[in-house]
């Protein structure tokens, strides 16, 4: 028998932020003294959630950030990684971080996306879904079985790289040392494919990404990023040749609100269908990076039904509307977290 709701679903489909750090929730469990802390003002994930439900979000990336601890600014106002990691110190930060995750997905109201099914159970039910994601795989640093921990715990997406070059692959705001996707990458993105998580290739260059998509069984993710244009030039964006490599596998990008690409949220609307104009409907998504975002033009998720209004005033209908606000997520979602890891291996 079919559970019983508590509620009727919301009029739309289910909708899905594929990359963010709600109310910062990278410092959850982290001392009131600490540096980082005392400069971003601490973990607001309480308030995040609140919003989130409010705005009918039926699933949203928790990510984790691995390179945290060495981060700092750069010259441009970006991040950079300023120092290297002590030993150990990066899988020490990275389990803190899902600690506090595992707590937030623990209470009433929340669940921790596992399967496809915890997205329409939480859209149904107008519950929320913690969707676990880790930006950067600095802590697994050559250990495979700590990709698997991580699957245990709830992950199901992985951005191999961030501002930190580790032994995974370059990132786009650093100058190249590998040449593209390094052995260790590719035995990440094997295990990956193995486990069912769906593997980020934000940040990566696009010779990593081309490695990427060359080894990989499965269709991938860009989380956040956006087309480069004239006039709009930053490292972090994409190349037409990049984004078309990613939809043509079957795999998504998720318009990046950042001020990178848009001056106001009207101009990024404008954006995302320039985004569905040249890799197609159905492998454009959101990735709001909310809370660490860079000059954002969204700053709440109430925004979503603004986002939703603006794309139909543009020419979109509910269904297409749906898709990118959520459906295609779903989809890539189902299509790669939706089994169990190979028979005979352990998850």
């Amino acid at each position: 028998m079919a559970p019983q709701l508590s509620s009727p679903p919301t009029p739309h489909g289910p909708w899905v932020d594929v990359h963010a750090h709600p109310g910062r929730c990278f410092l959850g469990g982290l001392a009131p003294d600490n540096g980082f802390v005392q400069i971003l003002g601490g973990d607001g994930t309480d308030a995040a959630l609140a919003e989130i439900g409010h705005a009918g979000m039926a699933a949203v990336s928790f990510a984790t950030v691995s390179d945290l601890l060495v981060l700092g600014p750069g010259d441009d106002g970006g991040l950079v990684a300023a120092r290297p990691f002590a030993p150990g110190k990066a899988y020490a930060d990275h389990l803190r971080q899902l600690r506090a995750l595992a707590e937030v997905g623990s209470r009433p109201g929340t669940t921790i996306v596992r399967t496809v099914a915890d997205i329409h159970e939480a859209h149904h039910s107008r519950s929320t879904a913690l969707f676990l994601t880790c930006e950067g795989a600095d802590f697994v640093e050559g250990d495979l079985a700590r990709v698997a921990d991580a699957y245990d715990a709830g992950v199901r997406s992985i951005t191999l790289v961030h501002y930190r070059v580790n032994d995974c692959g370059d990132i786009q705001t650093a100058p190249p040392e590998h040449g593209g996707l390094t052995d260790a990458g590719r035995a990440l993105v094997a295990e990956m494919n193995r486990l069912g998580m769906v593997i980020d290739a934000a940040h990566a260059t696009a010779a990593t990404t081309m490695g990427i998509l060359e080894c990989s069984t499965d269709p991938i993710m860009i989380s956040h990023s956006h087309l480069r244009s004239p006039g709009r030039e930053h490292p972090r964006l994409l190349g037409l040749d990049h984004a078309q490599a990613v939809a043509q596998a079957g795999g998504l990008i998720g318009a990046w609100p950042a001020g990178v690409t848009s001056t106001s949220f009207d101009d990024f609307a404008d954006e995302v269908l320039r985004l569905v104009d040249s890799i197609g409907i159905d492998q454009v998504a959101i990735g709001t990076d909310m809370d660490a975002n860079f000059r954002p033009v969204m700053t709440a998720y109430d925004q979503f039904a603004a986002l939703a209004d603006a794309l139909g005033q543009r020419g979109l209908d509910a269904t297409e509307v749906d898709r990118v606000l959520g459906g295609n997520a779903v989809d890539l979602i189902g299509q790669v977290c939706g089994r169990d890891p190979e028979p005979g291996q352990p998850a």
